[in-house]
């Protein structure tokens, strides 16, 4: 991120600053999504989330994910064009960036899914966090010189405790996402089969999704090895049927026989050089 305004310009005008950069209007966007998934929750689970306004929420909700991570990649692309660094296809794709941004059109304009909004709501609660304590703390209140020149400014209070949420709960917030996006691959796959109209296709783009994601990311590969593990451990329990046991175990080989058809670094060599983190 680009650091805050100089602290000898006027509070407005650091305010004015802020506000004119593409940084501000990814966190404008992140703050819409939240705020959208919050008043959409309150029509979910008051069992009124068809509702006009319930529906408006939850499309400004992927408006504004589409946005934010239009933004990023929007930003990245042009880095790379000023380095001189060619964006094929293929870079573009390994985009964690890009992947999110192609989901959240895919959602805006697809029927509800609910579960849907939580992964892109949790990045946004850390990405508002860490854009708040680097840049709109600094901005409204400009952190006074150490006394001595060897020393760091002290943060305020605010600012370290935002720090630390952010150093406590990442990680495990990663994980609520892969988690979620599992079960949320189960939860399209459930609509594919009581065929919904658009669900199969919906699958196919979300399969293609989840597939870059499980390459990509180590949370989302723990929580699949940990839910294969439990699975396995209920399965393989006394009293279990022959069946149900050769039925799972064929399951798997038919999602690894799939998942080592599409591995794309077999056929890149490597990992995928233009993965990056989502933002």
């Amino acid at each position: 991120m680009a650091p805050p305004p100089s602290a000898s310009l006027p509070l407005q005008q650091r305010l004015m600053h802020l506000a004119q950069t593409l940084q501000f209007a990814w966190f404008c966007g992140h703050v819409a999504l939240l705020f959208s998934t919050v008043r959409y929750s309150l029509s979910y689970i008051t069992f009124n989330s068809t509702s006009r306004w319930a529906t408006f929420f939850y499309r400004l909700a992927f408006i504004s994910a589409s946005v934010t991570y239009g933004i990023v990649v929007y930003k990245a692309y042009r880095a790379r064009m000023r380095q001189g660094k060619q964006n094929g296809a293929f870079s573009l794709l390994t985009d964690e960036n890009v992947q999110y941004l192609v989901m959240a059109l895919v959602w805006l304009f697809s029927r509800q899914v609910p579960l849907a909004i939580l992964p892109f709501a949790v990045y946004s609660v850390f990405h508002v966090a860490t854009y708040t304590r680097q840049n709109l703390l600094p901005t409204l209140q400009p952190q006074q010189p150490a006394a001595s020149p060897s020393a760091k400014p002290k943060p305020s209070a605010l600012s370290e405790t935002i720090g630390k949420f952010v150093k406590e709960y990442y990680d495990g917030s990663m994980t609520l996402v892969a988690i979620l996006e599992i079960a949320l691959w189960f939860r399209v796959f459930g609509s594919a089969l009581l065929f919904q109209k658009g669900s199969w296709i919906l699958l196919g783009v979300y399969t293609v999704f989840f597939r870059a994601r499980a390459a990509q990311s180590s949370f989302v590969q723990n929580a699949i090895t940990q839910l294969v593990a439990r699975v396995d451990a209920q399965v393989g329990a006394q009293g279990i049927p022959p069946a149900a046991k050769q039925g799972w175990e064929a399951f798997k080989n038919i999602i690894r026989q799939a998942a080592d058809a599409t591995d794309i670094r077999k056929y890149v060599g490597g990992a995928p050089a233009g993965a990056k983190k989502a933002q």
